[in-house]
């Protein structure tokens, strides 16, 4: 099955520059039923910039994360209020397709399908209409440099993805969502399941994205947040419901934060 949309959807929200868009949102809140997962954010994340989701457990980053492509939808009793916009672009007037192309998500642990390598980035072209082979194979090569994934392997693309190592299929999964074109990019802890080496690998393939796309990042590691984000995004559990509690540089959220909330989580007193 095909998802052909007009060309006019395929980049709704870029700039006339090229910039990626910012993400602003608006009163969103999200609830599961009658639980609340968090209070109502009014938040602005510059475009081309990289910010950093942090705090406990159960805060509501995730759920925070799933609003900003509707990605929430999969779960039938869950909830949101509020807007969420690529620039001026109110993503709920988009369909769902094209949005999920132009807003990709990257997940904690790797989630190849159980496909070849070279299917698992032309099954997803092909889902979104693109079917000139020699295209998908210049999109696949591409995307594979970007990733840093082309010189391994370029000479077993018809192996099984689940016979890569865990570092490598991280980097695939994510060429798999740089093949689409995005101009968003949602990671929810993505070096959280892999060894230090593979965790610094995909860490500076993080940054080398800034500029050309606008990530938010989910992450527990404070000193990865230090080193790769812009602007870094407190949230907190307060009766039980998630609140964004501080927003604002990583230079300021780590060196003069101005809720103490804060500042005993990122001196590591609370958390």
């Amino acid at each position: 099955m095909t998802f052909p949309f007009p060309s006019v959807l395929q980049q709704p929200a870029s700039t006339e520059h090229g910039t990626p868009p910012a993400v602003r949102v608006e009163q969103l809140s999200l609830r599961y039923g009658k639980k609340v997962a968090f209070a109502p954010v009014d938040a602005h994340f510059p475009g081309g910039q990289i910010s950093a989701l942090i705090g406990p457990s159960g805060c509501g980053k995730t759920s925070f994360l799933s609003c900003l492509n509707r990605l929430h939808e999969l779960i039938p009793p869950a909830r949101v209020s509020g807007q969420v916009y690529l620039n001026h672009c109110d993503i709920a007037t988009l369909p769902l397709t094209p949005l999920r192309r132009q807003v990709g998500m990257l997940f904690q642990k790797p989630n190849p399908f159980p496909l070849s390598i070279y299917r698992n980035l032309a099954f997803p072209l092909k889902e979104h209409g693109i079917r000139d082979r020699t295209h998908i194979n210049t999109i696949i090569e591409t995307t594979l440099q970007e990733v840093g994934l082309w010189s391994e392997v370029k000479d077993r693309l018809k192996a099984p993805a689940l016979s890569l190592s865990g570092g490598q299929q991280q980097r695939l999964c994510l060429a798999r969502a740089l093949a689409l074109k995005p101009q968003v990019l949602l990671m929810d802890e993505p070096c959280s399941a892999l060894d230090p080496l593979s965790s610094e690998i995909v860490e500076d393939l993080i940054v080398r994205l800034k500029g050309t796309y606008t990530v938010l990042i989910v992450t527990h590691n404070l000193g990865q947040a230090s080193r790769i984000a812009d602007q870094v995004a407190f949230f907190w559990v307060q009766h039980e419901v998630g609140q964004l509690i501080e927003f604002g540089s990583t230079q300021d959220i780590f060196s003069n934060p101005q809720n103490p909330l804060t500042l005993a989580y990122v001196r590591g007193r609370r958390g």
